[in-house]
């Protein structure tokens, strides 16, 4: 294994386990609540990060040949997953959301294997027809068509994060790959009115909008969330008050252990321990990129570099959104939160690369 990917498995095995500590410790006291069992949600996370350990084992022995070779029939049976999620009795209805499928009694949510699903074909596409990114209709229309597709899929379960999340994956790689920009900005002049025009259509979203501006003016409403991860973060100070001794996770904090984990963090670690994770995450991601660049095979270097922006997307807007700096938006920090599909495919991803860097420089 190149330096590169073993500092990139060191830098994720330091986050599942800080991920674990922070996931036992906001989820405890609800757990027992709710299950009577205080272990429930970490023995879950626990189960979350074997499986997709599992996962990156398959993906680091994976044929790159086959998987650029089946990377259509990959992306289509994404596609059709995101078509019968929203189908009453096959897709399951939570939160007046409508985004997992049942296998085996646990949620699967099909949108965040999708996301790894076009990083393959969108790199495996330009790879192929790189002597014609430059044409509108012939090299950058279809990845576009497709990430559209997929993104409005999303959307229509609701899940604008997700959706905005695989937009920006798909452009960003696009742009990557040498596309001409005067194409990405003739294509986003309509998507981004359609945006906007999507959050003023949902009164909830609009409400989002409004109170990230001044989430004070609603704080036992709208803004409670923000409200409260303000409080944690402030609370937390220096050095924190101490593992477990978070008051904010005893049911002020709402999904203390998914989307709001960073805030927990901040409180029980302080600045200092907050500072730590974020300095870890921005070393994977550094990593990530510099595997990508290292590889000569276009392919290889596609996917890895879609990675670290779907990783680089996740952290930013789960940060942003704990610190006030972006709107409420569920979206969970990749490696640290609780919750099973995003464990399985951000480990998958890391498989990938791991498996990937394998043709990178030597002695990289």
């Amino acid at each position: 294994m190149k330096k590169d990917a073993k500092i990139v498995l060191l830098l994720v095995s330091a986050l599942l386990m800080t991920g674990a500590v922070a996931v036992y410790s906001s989820s405890a006291v609800h757990a027992y609540q709710r299950y009577g069992d205080s272990m429930y949600f970490f023995k879950r996370h626990v189960f979350f990060i074997f499986t997709g350990i599992v996962a990156a084992l398959i993906c680091m022995k994976a044929r790159l040949r086959a998987l650029s070779g089946n990377s259509r029939w990959i992306l289509a049976a994404f596609l059709v997953l995101l078509f019968l999620v929203l189908i009453p009795g096959i897709g399951v209805a939570s939160g007046g959301a409508r985004r997992w499928i049942r296998v085996l009694g646990l949620g699967f949510q099909p949108s965040e294997g999708a996301k790894i699903a076009l990083i393959i074909y969108i790199a495996d596409f330009t790879s192929r027809k790189r002597h014609v990114l430059g044409n509108f209709a012939g090299g950058f229309l279809p990845p576009v068509a497709v990430t559209l597709l997929m993104a409005s899929l999303v959307l229509a379960q609701p899940d604008m994060g997700t959706a905005v999340s695989i937009v920006f994956i798909g452009f960003l790689m696009l742009f990557c790959s040498g596309v001409k920009l005067r194409h990405i900005a003739a294509i986003s002049a309509p998507v981004i009115p359609a945006l906007i025009l999507a959050v003023l259509m949902k009164p909830y979203r609009m409400r989002r909008v409004v109170t990230f501006l001044d989430p004070w003016s609603d704080r036992t409403g709208a803004g409670f969330q923000l409200v409260q991860s303000f409080i944690a973060l402030g609370s937390g100070g220096i050095a924190g008050v101490g593992l477990g001794q978070s008051k904010q996770k005893l049911f002020y904090l709402p999904e203390a252990h998914t989307d709001f984990i960073f805030s927990i963090i901040g409180e029980e670690t302080g600045f200092i321990g907050a500072t730590l994770v974020l300095m870890t995450l921005t070393a994977l991601i550094f990593y990530i990129f510099r595997i990508a660049m290292r590889i000569e095979e276009r392919f290889s270097s596609s996917v890895v570099m879609g990675v670290g922006i779907m990783i680089s997307f996740e952290v930013l807007v789960n940060v942003g959104v704990s610190t006030g700096l972006l709107p409420t938006k569920g979206l969970p920090l990749p490696f640290l939160s609780y919750g099973g599909s995003s464990m399985l495919f951000n480990l998958a991803a890391i498989g990938l690369i791991l498996n990937m860097s394998r043709l990178s420089e030597k002695g990289a």
